[in-house]
């Protein structure tokens, strides 16, 4: 009896010293087995692992991609339009034996921050070298891989992969949105002021254009009525000339007719003739003959 009681608690401490010398890595994660802070062995394949108890102790890392949000930052393009851009960062720990070296205890806490700090600089960096307009286009495509491609060679150091950054908004800080708003404003009104100015300046040019093409319309009618009357004319008057020779009489007939039609109409003004005159002898003339 007293020799039990005194192997049970040997017993006691040897399967708990068995156990604390065993532990399992999970398929998300990596460990690192520490001798007195110093890197012992890295167990990056998932089971079951081995340890030195109350002399080793296991330190294990996330083994997925990472998130990591940038705050806020406020950058200055090539056109000095200041411009406040949110960003986030995707990374993983591939070398944990360097990262354990560059961060120390701090852990992920004390890398992301490193990585904040490396992230704000290639981003004040590649989108200082820019345009606002390359910022807020299509391009920014290109400008995140830029900054990724230069935050993968510092994060290489603390055994961290980045990969990918990406710009979630690009503002302009409030103090500069209502100057903004006002010279959009007014670059707009200048825009329609040209366009008003463009559209009066080709509607006097139609406009002269088709005076002119109503001038030179009415003058080409007008030269072809007068050449149309002059031939009428000269026709008319052929025709009376031949007339005339064929019966001279009926010719002077005729004249007088046309003298007594616009000679007696009503509203002219009055005439003393004599009744014997020339002017009266188809008026006389029982045959109409002259006397």
């Amino acid at each position: 009896m007293r020799k039990s009681t005194f192997l049970l608690p040997i017993v006691v401490v040897l399967v708990a010293l068995g156990l604390s010398s065993l532990f399992i890595v999970d398929e998300r994660e990596k460990a690192l087995v520490l001798q007195f802070g110093r890197v012992i062995d890295v167990k990056e394949e998932p089971g079951l692992a081995f340890k030195i108890p109350l002399i080793q102790e296991v330190v294990r890392y996330d083994d997925r991609i990472l998130s990591r949000e940038v705050g806020p930052l406020e950058v200055t393009p090539l056109d000095d339009r200041r411009l406040v851009v949110d960003a986030f960062a995707r990374y993983r720990i591939t070398d944990v034996r360097q990262f354990r070296q560059a961060v120390g205890a701090g852990g992920i806490a004390t890398a992301e921050t490193r990585l904040d700090s490396i992230l704000r600089a290639k981003t004040r960096e590649i989108l200082g070298s820019v345009s606002s307009n390359d910022i807020l286009s299509s391009d920014r495509a290109a400008l995140m891989l830029r900054i990724r491609n230069g935050a993968i060679a510092e994060a290489r150091d603390l055994g961290l992969e980045v990969i990918d950054v990406r710009l979630k908004r690009t503002d302009l800080p409030e103090a500069n949105l209502n100057a903004t708003f006002a010279r959009m404003r007014a670059e707009r009104e200048r825009e329609a002021a040209d366009e008003v100015a463009r559209g009066n300046e080709a509607a006097q040019r139609i406009r002269a254009q088709a005076d002119r093409t109503v001038v030179e319309l009415v003058s080409e009618a007008r030269r072809e009525a007068e050449i149309v009357r002059g031939e009428a004319d000269a026709q008319r008057n052929a025709i009376f000339a031949q007339a005339f020779g064929k019966d001279p009489e009926f010719f002077e007939f005729y004249r007088s007719l046309s003298a007594y039609e616009k000679a007696l109409q009503g509203g002219n003004s009055s005439m003393v003739m004599s009744p014997d005159s020339e002017f009266f002898n188809y008026l006389k003339s029982p045959s109409g003959a002259a006397k």
